[in-house]
């Protein structure tokens, strides 16, 4: 696990700036755990849905420039930010962080980045809804730049498992960080416009998805109609939405996925026989996101520690 945690990683898109470490605030700002937690904690007993939208915002935050906080920031000017790109406009559950942000810097201003803030919650959100937790590296720094244009890099919910693959290598992640990683879909919603080319005029020869189970197709097209359609239909990515498990994978085998992407992890051996041990074990699911989560979150290249996590010092 060192070595995982101290690992420099080069690749194709992002570089890590600086070695992370677990002890990095010890002496500089010894409780921020406590106090991320605490925010964290507190927004979630009123609102059930920000745990799902921290781990969300986190991998969104960390597949665009790495784990750089730039997803927090706002459009300036002409400049149009991440978080008003197509992909990101329904990201929620800003203010979480900006809270937590307000009591950091009230115990230790000017110590700890927005980034290394994001990886904390996201870290307590997964906890707090049933999952598992771990000792999350720090020493992120924050980013300077931000544009709605790179959101295009984001993995789509329609992505076919070649694009897939090629879209977490092109960050250093194994196809075993894939599946796991996947897996943060046991939180969380979908609106219909995610998966609306399953189950309406799939392909040439089928109006629906054949690899969707049919009475979960019919289900879907009750919630999302082809037309009159309700601004926020969708759905719940799973049963237990608010709750972190494995319940995701045996959705996948059973055919009752919401997104081509997550079945798609069914469309080959070695991909399959992850989502099967996953299936069948919470504790090996378990085991292989905390490790994949630790390798995605340590991607960092930023250059700052930002006073306020919206707008560039």
């Amino acid at each position: 696990m060192a070595a995982i945690l101290n690992l420099i990683l080069t690749f194709s898109l992002v570089t890590i700036g600086n070695s992370l470490s677990l002890n990095y605030y010890q002496k500089s700002c010894p409780d921020v755990d406590i106090i991320v937690a605490n925010a964290v904690k507190a927004a979630k007993a009123v609102d059930k849905t920000v745990p799902a939208a921290l781990l969300r915002m986190h991998f969104h935050d960390c597949f665009v420039r790495g784990c750089d906080a730039s997803v927090l920031l706002n459009s300036k000017g002409n400049n149009k930010a991440e978080k008003d790109g197509p992909p990101n406009v329904s990201l929620h559950a800003f203010y979480v962080i900006d809270n937590a942000k307000k009591a950091v810097e009230a115990a230790c201003p000017g110590i700890v980045s927005c980034a290394d803030i994001l990886a904390l919650a996201t870290r307590d959100a997964v906890f707090l809804s049933g999952g598992p937790s771990w000792d999350v590296p720090k020493g992120r720094k924050d980013g300077r730049k931000s544009k709605a244009s790179e959101t295009i890099q984001l993995p789509a919910p329609t992505f076919n498992i070649s694009q897939l693959q090629k879209s977490f290598s092109q960050r250093g992640l194994s196809i075993q960080d894939l599946v796991a990683l996947s897996g943060g879909h046991s939180l969380g919603f979908s609106h219909c416009s995610s998966f609306r080319n399953r189950i309406h005029n799939f392909d040439a020869t089928h109006d629906v998805d054949p690899s969707l189970n049919p009475s979960f197709a019919t289900k879907l097209k009750s919630l999302c109609p082809l037309k009159n359609e309700a601004k926020n239909a969708g759905t719940t990515l799973d049963p237990s939405s608010t709750t972190f498990d494995n319940t995701y994978y045996k959705l996948i085998l059973q055919g009752k996925s919401i997104f081509s992407s997550d079945q798609a992890l069914a469309d080959t051996p070695k991909t399959k026989n992850l989502v099967t041990k996953f299936a069948t074990s919470k504790e090996a699911f378990y085991k292989s996101f905390v490790k994949s989560m630790i390798k995605m979150s340590s991607i960092n290249n930023g250059q700052e520690v930002r006073k306020d996590c919206r707008v560039v010092n």
